[in-house]
């Protein structure tokens, strides 16, 4: 940018947030708890006085500073803790979509985790009763469509996955499309789950685990061999192993690549390392999310602008960027071309 006359290029930047602020846009790696703000947090917090969760929401910035991965999970863990009744989770499900809503996000695969509460004493049907009530209220009232994948943590072993199979596939909600894997991968291999994404797909759920996020090129192969995986959460690592690029760029399987939290996490050092251009570069199909948004400091609008400076993309290339989550939801057809129009119109409403 030398021949850019001074102050061009920070115009230029403001330019393409304004421009990614009205961007309508999908989201397909979020997640449920993970989402809530500051201020739906501390109101949760003071509601159960008995957590480690500061009530304050000025407080929350430091508690979510993480040392590592690890410190990553128990921190979110006891965010988790404080949904405890079914109230708590419409709650939450709806601001989620109302924090979205002001994004210009018009769809979204929230990942949700219902295991964390049946076993705090949810009964299941009461939590698909909440989460399904919260998503007919946000398509009705704020234009966001949610839909939902049910995923394992992998912390907490099998026993989590009879649990959230069970759940997904005897009270599957509505609004249920995929089955997925979180949670540490170190010392979690994936083959385990295999049986648990068997039954998933033969119910007809997509298979979506994360993969690759903390370790190495293999898990991603795991996840894709074993589990059959359709997109890969993070797979951060699959840089690491051109053959694998190759493979899911051929095979046209997704990547939801989350900058920020892979910053936030230490699953890479800087910024300027993040293998983005080395996806984007080799085919393969990138897909950009905000995965615990409030947690890492973040939104979705902002990891498209952390995106866009990675990339070196003008409006075109970010509208791509965001055509690209469409092409990799799981909406069905129709939703797919009402919101790929919609990012046609508005880009073309820039000139």
């Amino acid at each position: 940018m030398s021949d850019l006359a001074p102050g061009t290029a920070t115009r230029t930047a403001e330019g393409l947030d304004a421009f990614i602020a009205g961007l309508p846009k999908a989201e397909l790696h979020v997640h449920h708890v993970g989402s809530a703000s500051p201020r739906i947090v501390a109101e949760l917090a003071a509601r159960h006085p008995d957590s480690s969760v500061p009530e304050d929401p000025a407080a929350l910035a430091e508690y979510f500073t993480f040392r590592d991965f690890a410190h990553f999970i128990q921190v979110y863990l006891s965010v988790v803790d404080l949904i405890r009744d079914p109230e708590d989770v419409r709650l939450l499900t709806f601001e989620v979509a109302r924090d979205m809503a002001r994004q210009n996000i018009r769809y979204a695969e929230l990942t949700v985790t219902p295991y964390s509460s049946t076993r705090r004493g949810i009964p299941g049907p009461a939590f698909m009763e909440a989460i399904e009530d919260a998503r007919r209220a946000a398509e009705a009232e704020l234009g966001v469509t949610l839909r939902w994948c049910f995923d394992i943590p992998g912390e907490a072993g099998l026993e989590s996955a009879e649990e959230t199979a069970r759940l997904a596939l005897v009270g599957q909600p509505d609004g249920l499309v995929s089955f997925g894997l979180g949670g540490p991968e170190i010392g979690v291999p994936r083959p385990q789950f295999k049986p648990y994404f068997d039954r998933a797909r033969a119910a007809g759920l997509h298979s979506v685990p994360h993969a690759g996020e903390t370790t190495g090129p293999q898990t991603v192969w795991d996840a894709l061999r074993e589990l059959g995986a359709e997109r890969i959460g993070h797979g951060t690592s699959a840089a690491q192993d051109p053959r694998l690029l190759e493979h899911l760029a051929e095979h046209g399987i997704p990547l939801e690549v989350c900058p920020t939290s892979n910053i936030a996490t230490r699953a890479v050092a800087v910024l300027e390392e993040h293998p983005i251009r080395q996806m984007v570069d080799a085919g393969v199909l990138v897909t950009v999310n905000s995965d615990d948004p409030p947690m890492f400091g973040t939104d979705l609008n902002t990891e498209y602008g952390v995106a866009a400076r990675l990339l070196g993309l003008d409006r075109a290339g970010v509208a791509a960027l965001a055509k690209n989550a469409v092409q990799a939801s799981f909406l069905d057809a129709r939703g797919k071309a009402g919101i790929a129009a919609e990012i046609d119109a508005y880009t073309a409403s820039w000139g």
